[in-house]
């Protein structure tokens, strides 16, 4: 599916589900990593993350469309469009839009384990860090010490 077809399937379920028109565009944009899709404030436009439609086929892709389209419309009428209004979700009840997407399988950052170890030489107060510190610069917290580099 390319974004041209997106933009009439953004379209025609906009008119059919909703009954009111999708003015502005919708297209796929690849660099959205943990969300299905999102409505942008400023220029109404709807932007779709390729992976899911790829992973989890069109009823998934509709699904993000609906939700999607209820930002919108509550926005471009001036009613709650953020997730924690009222109107927000009376309108995912009617539309029945999801409120979350499928999983995108999108690997978490991995966590930065502790990689430098420095020691006061003075009181042995030990200092780990994940990044490198200039023991040139820093001074033991504890009694004022130089500090020297264990591991």
């Amino acid at each position: 599916m390319n974004n041209e077809e997106l933009h009439e399937l953004v379209k025609n379920i906009s008119a059919t589900v909703f009954g009111k028109e999708f003015k502005h565009l919708a297209y796929f944009n690849a660099r959205l990593r943990t969300t299905g899709g999102r409505y942008m404030l400023r220029s109404h436009h709807i932007e779709i993350n390729p992976l899911a439609f790829q992973l989890h086929g069109r009823d998934e892709l509709e699904g993000i469309i609906r939700h999607e389209l209820c930002h919108y419309h509550l926005h471009i009428e001036g009613k709650g469009y953020k997730h924690r209004d009222l109107d927000f979700r009376e309108l995912m009840k009617q539309t029945n839009a999801p409120r979350f997407c499928a999983s995108l399988g999108v690997a978490k950052r991995r966590v930065n384990k502790i990689q430098h170890t420095y020691g006061c030489k003075i009181c042995g107060q030990l200092y780990r860090r994940k990044i490198r510190l200039n023991i040139q610069k820093y001074r033991c917290g504890k009694c004022s010490g130089a500090l020297l580099k264990v591991e």
